[in-house]
């Protein structure tokens, strides 16, 4: 009886246990799986560094390979190639001397008689070459041919510090020349009446009497004298508009990733601005000379002939002083009332009109797709008009989205060809032309799967990735948004400034959550795909509890 009633009391203490044990141990599993996905995404972190890493010691190693092993064999080849080329030819030349030196040797007596006056000739000869090559040899060394050798520059590698030191010097650089245009505009808006006033009185006269060239050497000559006291530690500011000194901020020292990386940012930005205008003028100056727009280049056409004319036809010294003072007067006096009216310069300033009509390459591709947009369009209008009797005539279960949801297409074929989708899933309005991304799928070990460049794109049903890569539809991605199980903002690298750019989608199939990484627009994308997955989540939960 006692040992029954141990018992008892035994399993009814157990019995209260076990509920509390079951909360510690979820809670347990609750911190691990925590700590376990904070280790995912660590790792994921190191994947992605150690994988740049990687194929940034592949790309050395194969420069390495490319440029120093095989110029160094083809030399040695080369070099080994030229040697026995030279032995053979010594042969050839050393093998008829010996024949002939062997068949015509002279008797002792007069070989001993001929030897002295040898060496007689011999040691004249040897005088005189002494002495040429004394007098003249160092220029006939100066005359000399040889092979150019090509030398081969090392890229610097990339630093902060030496971007900005370059940026510094590009500046310094190129501030006599921003100061000599911003003068030359001064002396044209007339900034200081008297001096632009003495220049023009200046100029024109010199032109009246021909002391145009001159008085611009005798400018050339003034600017290096003084830029001689200058450098002697004269202080002389010869410059009509005031010179503004720019606060030098110093160099840091240590600069954190984040710091870096928006430097760089900076002057990205900087030189693509710089570079863009620059390529802006020389497309300019190209497609005016290509007669891309035939009634502007035909102006410059004429104009060309008419000088060419002139000059052939009149007295230098007219064509001079016509040309000096039509430039002077339309420096001094047109451009600053073109200047300070714009309505006016926009009607009859004929330079500025050319160039402001003048189109870059990019102009000009925008034209050519608007063209082909409007054609384009005028044929759908064309199909639309003709296809109204189908639609009329279609059965009474297709829609009408439905029937031109068929016709939508990527870059490639059909929409629904590509995914091996039904014909009725077609892209959301919002992402039309699809999202430009990068996916990476970390469960993959090759690098060539590990990251693929494509679009993103979202149906009613499926989440839709179409790789830039030309080949099979196997390097696609269709993921059913009811099989997602989350959906997150991801930041690929913690390294870099910002909330990130990535999405992060976990499915049953994948180890790793898919991540969508460099989206410019992804905070759109995300609401775009979890306003679509509740949605569809919910219908489905509805029809199920139904």
């Amino acid at each position: 009886m006692l040992t029954l009633s141990e018992t008892s009391l035994s399993s009814s203490g157990e019995a209260e246990a076990g509920p509390g044990t079951l909360i510690m141990a979820a809670g347990v599993q609750d911190f691990n799986r925590t700590e376990f996905d904070r280790l995912n995404e660590i790792k994921g972190h190191l994947e992605i560094a150690l994988l740049e890493k990687h194929f940034l010691q592949e790309e050395l190693r194969k420069l390495r390979e490319e440029t120093n092993a095989e110029m160094l064999r083809q030399e040695l080849d080369r070099e080994r190639q030229r040697r026995m080329e030279l032995e053979q030819k010594i042969q050839e030349v050393l093998k008829p001397r010996a024949e002939e030196q062997t068949a015509q040797q002279p008797p002792k007596g007069q070989a001993q008689a001929n030897n002295g006056a040898d060496r007689r000739s011999q040691g004249l000869c040897a005088r005189v070459q002494k002495w040429f090559s004394e007098r003249f040899g160092e220029y006939v060394e100066d005359f000399r041919f040889q092979p150019e050798e090509s030398a081969v520059e090392t890229d610097e590698p990339l630093s902060a510090r030496r971007l900005t030191e370059n940026m510094r010097r590009l500046k310094r650089g190129a501030k006599p020349v921003t100061s000599f245009v911003k003068n030359l505009s001064a002396l044209s808006d007339w900034y200081s009446v008297y001096t632009s006033a003495i220049a023009f009185t200046v100029y024109m006269n010199a032109v009246w009497h021909g002391w145009a060239i001159p008085m611009f050497l005798f400018l050339a000559i003034l600017r290096l004298s003084l830029n001689y006291l200058i450098a002697r530690g004269w202080r002389i500011q010869w410059s009509i508009v005031p010179e503004v000194s720019e606060a030098v901020e110093p160099p840091k020292e240590d600069l954190t990733v984040s710091e870096k990386f928006q430097l760089v940012l900076d002057v990205a930005q900087k030189a693509q601005n710089l570079f863009g205008k620059m390529a802006d003028i020389l497309e300019k100056i190209k497609n005016l000379f290509m007669w891309v727009q035939p009634e502007i280049t035909q102006k410059l056409y004429v104009a060309l002939w008419a000088a060419f004319l002139a000059s052939c036809f009149l007295p230098y010294r007219l064509v001079g002083l016509a040309v000096g003072l039509y430039a002077g007067i339309k420096f001094f006096l047109i451009d600053f009332i073109f200047k300070r009216c714009p309505r006016l310069r926009a009607k009859y300033d004929t330079p500025y009109i050319i160039w402001k009509s003048l189109p870059t390459d990019p102009q000009l591709k925008e034209r050519s797709s608007a063209a082909v947009s409007r054609r384009l369009s005028g044929h759908d209008k064309l199909q639309t008009a003709s296809s109204r009797s189908y639609v009329s005539s279609a059965p009474a279960g297709l829609s009408k989205d439905e029937d031109t949801g068929r016709f939508h297409g990527t870059k490639k074929g059909n929409f629904h060809e590509i995914f091996n989708l039904t014909e009725n899933e077609r892209p959301l309005a919002v992402c039309e032309n699809g999202w430009r991304c990068c996916l990476i799928n970390r469960d993959r070990k090759m690098p060539t799967d590990y990251i693929r460049n494509g679009v993103l794109y979202v149906t009613e049903n499926y989440l839709c990735f179409e790789s830039s890569k030309s080949g099979s539809s196997k390097r696609n991605k269709v993921i059913k948004l009811v099989d997602i199980t989350d959906i997150q903002k991801y930041k690929v690298l913690s390294v870099l400034p910002g909330t990130g750019m990535g999405i992060a989608v976990s499915t049953p199939s994948t180890q790793k959550p898919l991540v969508f990484g460099a989206m410019a627009h992804r905070d759109e994308a995300f609401e775009t795909i979890l306003s679509q997955y509740t949605k569809i989540t919910a219908a489905a939960a509805s029809g199920s509890d139904s």
